[in-house]
């Protein structure tokens, strides 16, 4: 019986041969991960631990995702051949795009080790190898692919869209933050995400070297990870003759008309709905929104303005009333109503009556709802998330996230995830707000109006309804209490955090002794808080 054996590649092989000494750069980052609880947010999740793969470059740093170590509470590294782990330091995370800078102290783990160099942009067929420890085993893995698209990617973690490359190597899990070497053996990405579909195999995707420079230079000018600045515009094509027409514009004229500007973004103050953009720092944009990218390839203007930092200006050129006007914007971050990350930090929530008062983001929502949350939740949080813009820089969509039943809110136990509009008539702009109005009170009634019309009310004095009845009946009086955090952009140190009592049935707070015990590891302060007729800590 003759069995066809298949041949092997002899480019692959050449391919692999010619990364083998850079692969030393490559190592496995293990990470333990405290995340937060969303359903009791005064306490963490379980500590569970993962693995991922990362890489050394110049300046004693290592490069791995930001997924890799989100909510981190220790991060090791251990170097190929190795059977020692090393303790390693969070330098920057940027979560837009999926990156994170970590550095080591122990200069052990620095000897004999090459850092990579980067590549240019591959082209489309420019064969790349990934390498990394995904699951399977604990040594380093191979594989190879080539480049079959460049766009402008969706980043699933960043819940943002930058450049990427879709390459048709496999990317497991562990892979994550592995480099992408080109055939000089060159870093020209990073692994960080796959497709998983039915009718898919092989599709990986590798964030590119123009987005990861950006990140580097941008923590080296700053000293921190500041973001990538986007113009916080909606905007339609133009490809209907008869639009382009009504709108004014000339036949050699190409570009995209804004449908909506952010209240709180700078280029609100120069540009218009309505507002044809025609080009940005010079270079025109097509009807459909694309711009040239390299020979033969167009790729969305979003990239231009990506390839930006934060604080920079840049000259657009928009028609408005058949008139051209020119504007110098200065480029920002935007902060949306319901952000994409909590940055590692706990969330913030109040709890006074058993309602827990907590502020929506994209976390929380996959929390409640899972990873298909843009299908299963409930449709006024969707279209907030996917519609609503932020009309104050401090604005924040607040919920009952859930009610701790107790006697003083019979009747309120099925309120869930329903957005406060107003106390006692006043709007709610945000959590610090509530909590601040709740605490100073004077009225009868504390009076919560929430969406659908559903309004709760309760006693602003009531006798044993307080949060720390409700958490824990049988110390009524004394509750560990964890600040709405962060209220303040400076540190805790400078500015401690507003301390709430959250206690109803103790309204004199100056019959309050409170001790303060410290900071946990994401800065947020811890309080303990007793009558001061009481000196036993239970």
């Amino acid at each position: 019986m003759k069995v066809d054996v298949p041949a092997v590649e002899p480019l692959r092989w050449e391919q692999v041969a010619k990364v083998m000494p850079s692969m030393d750069a490559v190592v496995k980052v293990c990470c333990v991960h405290t995340e937060p609880n969303f359903s009791m947010p005064w306490q963490r999740k379980r500590q569970y631990s993962s693995s991922s793969s990362g890489f050394i470059i110049g300046g004693r740093r290592v490069l791995t995702n930001a997924h890799s170590v989100e909510h981190y509470t220790q991060v090791k590294l251990k170097k190929r051949g190795s059977d020692t782990k090393y303790l390693a330091t969070v330098l920057a995370i940027g979560n837009e795009c999926d990156i994170a800078m970590l550095t080591v102290d122990d200069d052990e783990f620095w000897k004999g080790v090459l850092p990579l160099e980067f590549g240019l942009l591959p082209a489309l067929q420019d064969a790349v190898t990934v390498v990394g420890y995904p699951i399977g085993g604990d040594t380093i893995s191979v594989t190879s692919g080539v480049v079959s698209r460049i766009e402008i990617l969706s980043y699933v973690h960043g819940s943002t869209e930058l450049l990427g490359l879709q390459i048709d190597a496999a990317i497991n899990s562990g892979n994550s933050g592995g480099p992408a070497f080109n055939d000089q053996g060159k870093c020209v990405g990073i692994a960080f995400q796959s497709l998983k579909h039915e009718d898919a195999e092989n599709i990986g995707y590798v964030i590119p070297t123009p987005v990861i420079k950006h990140f580097i230079q941008d923590y080296e000018k700053s000293g921190e990870y500041t973001g990538f600045p986007i113009l916080g515009i909606e905007w339609q094509k133009m490809e209907n003759p008869d639009l382009r027409k009504a709108m004014g514009m000339k036949s050699d004229q190409k570009g995209v008309r804004i449908r909506r500007i952010e209240p709180t973004a700078p280029e609100s103050g120069c540009m218009q709905p309505s507002d044809i953009i025609l080009s940005f720092d010079g270079i025109d944009i097509a009807n459909d929104g694309t711009v040239p990218f390299r020979h033969g390839e167009r790729i969305g203007f979003s990239y231009l303005v990506s390839q930006k930092y934060t604080g920079e200006k840049a000259r657009v050129k928009v028609l408005r009333n058949s008139k051209i006007h020119e504007f110098n914007i200065k480029l920002s971050i935007h902060k949306k109503l319901i952000p994409a990350h909590i940055k590692g930090r706990p969330p913030s929530y109040y709890i006074v009556a058993g309602f827990v008062f907590m502020v929506v983001s994209v976390p929380y929502l996959r929390s409640e709802y899972g990873k298909d949350y843009e299908f299963d939740a409930p449709v006024k949080l969707l279209d907030k998330h996917l519609h609503a813009m932020a009309q104050s820089p401090d604005e924040q969509l607040v919920v009952v996230s859930q009610v701790l039943v107790a006697d003083i809110n019979i009747g309120y136990e099925e309120l869930v995830n329903t957005q406060v509009r107003a106390f006692n008539g006043k709007p709610v702009n945000n959590l610090k707000q509530l909590a601040t109005m709740v605490e100073d009170c004077k009225e009868e009634f504390l009076k919560f109006d929430m969406d659908y019309d559903q309004r709760a009310l309760a006693w602003s004095t009531s006798d044993g309804g307080g949060s720390g009845a409700v958490l824990d009946p049988g110390r009524r009086r004394c509750v560990i209490l964890t600040s709405l955090f962060p209220w303040s952009s400076l540190p805790v140190e400078a500015n401690p955090p507003y301390l709430l009592a959250m206690i109803l049935d103790l309204p004199n707070h100056q019959d309050l002794r409170a001790e303060f015990i410290g900071h946990d590891m994401n800065g947020t302060s811890q309080l303990f808080i007793e009558p001061k007729i009481s000196t036993k800590r239970s």
